[in-house]
């Protein structure tokens, strides 16, 4: 038992406590899956903090701003934390650091400063400090931001602020666990109930951990499709929009999402592990690839008529062009054997930039088989919109090509094939990725009213172009699959044309 309530290391200096923990942070964050500086050592900096309201005393639920400028570029994360007087068996994995404090005084006499703190959990002013994201007050106060329209006092230098998507429908959280496999933000999956006490579907809050400047496409595109009345989506429940000190800023701050809620579905598998399945049975996947064609097409369209679309200038088509060169080089110089198809790539990329664009719009930007959900009930519904990870957000959230959604779901198709056959020496499936590709395209054209192959040189780009991105990712990181992108590069560079 101790006699310091949690919030008592946060006296009028908080600095001694915050350096303390900011220390352990250097140790702690590189050995977590979303933290991007694997290969340097950190160099970390606060730039902010706020504390969430919620109803208990003995817990303080904050989170800190981070800036790691150990790298060649710097990466502000976001790093929930909640804090106790008492040990929390039940969070012992996540426990972060023990940082204890000395009462001290501001006597010159005195050998002990106000606020002295010490990392280690002896003495009786011990504070235990956590991840929140494991911790169900965290939870429960994340979501109570959000249903309830709430807002952080902002007394950390940083503010965060709820916004529900329909107010006035508060909920409590009874059950939080954090999904394991993910890669670079925090999703907590919760079991929650509504004010009355009744039973409300299960709530999946993603908690974004790299944070950028300006609107998030994940909640912006998800939220404007939810709204619209889109089936295609998981319900949207709200999200947290963060502000923060940055000295780039005309004023010195700057703001942008912290966390993102919607309802969690229950029993549903991703489509990429769907069509594992179907083509380790040796079945067709045509029917759920037409399925998926229509989907598509379906949220591209409620998305051109919500959000603002472009028509294309021959600035922007040149643009785009030069960001495809650019990305052949590149690959040439790391696969080299893709040179001998340059001469057929530039005619592809030629005959694409003469060719009629449609109009540009917002797209979900990363599109692929792990990024849709098969329902219990047979339906298709997309997710993480947040485009593609390594483009600036900035980039991410301007309108584009739905050729380019539709470019990353073909590529999807095949890697399934390639999949399967680097599994099964000697065994091919390219017809059942051949057929996939025809009943999705056919599907999508009959939808959309977009007739893609009469213009097929477009399509073919944005495809080469995506492919090219694969065959960088995979001899850096998996050289044996290499074979994948490279084999489509040069099926569709030699395509015959009329």
């Amino acid at each position: 038992m101790t006699d310091t309530a949690p919030g008592d290391l946060q006296g009028p200096d908080s600095a001694p406590f915050d350096n303390a923990l900011i220390d352990s942070l250097t140790k702690w964050m590189p050995r977590q899956r979303w933290f991007g500086g694997k290969t340097t050592t950190p160099a970390l900096r606060l730039i902010g903090s706020f504390d969430l309201p919620h109803g208990d005393a003995e817990v303080r639920v904050t989170t800190f701003l981070v800036l790691d400028e150990g790298g060649q570029q710097a990466r502000l994360y976001q790093v929930p934390l909640t804090v106790r007087s008492e040990r929390a068996p039940d969070l012992e994995a996540s426990l972060i650091v023990a940082v204890s404090a000395e009462p001290g005084s501001d006597s010159p006499d005195s050998d002990v400063p106000v606020n002295a703190v010490t990392v280690g959990d002896e003495g009786s002013h011990t504070q235990f400090v956590y991840d929140g994201t494991h911790d169900l007050a965290y939870s429960g106060a994340l979501l109570d931001l959000i249903a309830r329209d709430q807002a952080s006092d902002g007394t950390g230098g940083a503010t965060a602020t709820g916004r529900a998507q329909v107010s006035g429908h508060p909920l409590t959280v009874t059950h939080a666990k954090v999904l394991s496999g993910e890669q670079s933000n925090s999703s907590i999956i919760m079991t929650v109930t509504t004010a009355e006490g009744d039973e409300h579907r299960p709530v999946i809050c993603k908690v974004f951990r790299v944070l950028h400047h300006g609107n998030n496409p994940d909640v912006v595109l998800q939220s404007a499709l939810a709204k619209a009345g889109s089936t295609r989506v998981p319900a949207s429940i709200g999200s947290v929009v963060g502000q923060w000190h940055d000295s780039r800023m005309p004023d010195g701050r700057t703001s942008g999402h912290l966390a993102f809620a919607q309802e969690f579905l229950p029993g549903v598998e991703d489509a990429w592990r769907v069509a594992l399945d179907a083509v380790e049975a040796g079945r067709s996947f045509v029917t759920e690839a037409a399925a998926l064609g229509e989907a598509t097409a379906e949220v591209h369209e409620t998305l051109a008529s919500v959000l603002p679309t472009v028509a294309p200038s021959d600035d922007l088509v040149a643009g785009v062009m030069t960001s495809m060169r650019r990305r052949h080089g590149g690959a040439v110089r790391e696969v080299p054997s893709l040179a001998e198809h340059n001469d057929a790539i530039e005619r592809v990329f030629e005959a694409a930039e003469a060719s009629p664009w449609p109009n540009l719009q917002r797209i979900h930007g990363d599109y692929h088989l792990g990024q849709v959900l098969h329902t219990p009930n047979g339906g298709w519904v997309l997710v993480d919109f947040e485009g593609e990870p390594l483009r600036p957000m900035v980039e991410r959230s301007q309108p584009d090509l739905v050729l380019r959604d539709i470019a990353g779901m073909l590529r999807s198709f095949d890697y399934v094939a390639g999949s399967y056959a680097q599994t099964h020496p000697g065994e091919s499936a390219t017809q059942w990725a051949l057929d996939a590709r025809a009943a999705f395209l056919d599907a999508y054209i009959a939808r959309a009213g977009l007739d893609l192959r009469a213009n097929r040189a477009l399509l073919d780009a944005f495809e080469i172009d995506k492919a090219l991105y694969e065959a960088i990712y995979e001899v850096r990181n998996r050289p044996t699959w290499v074979s994948i992108p490279t084999t489509a590069v040069a099926r569709l560079a030699n395509r015959p044309r009329g």
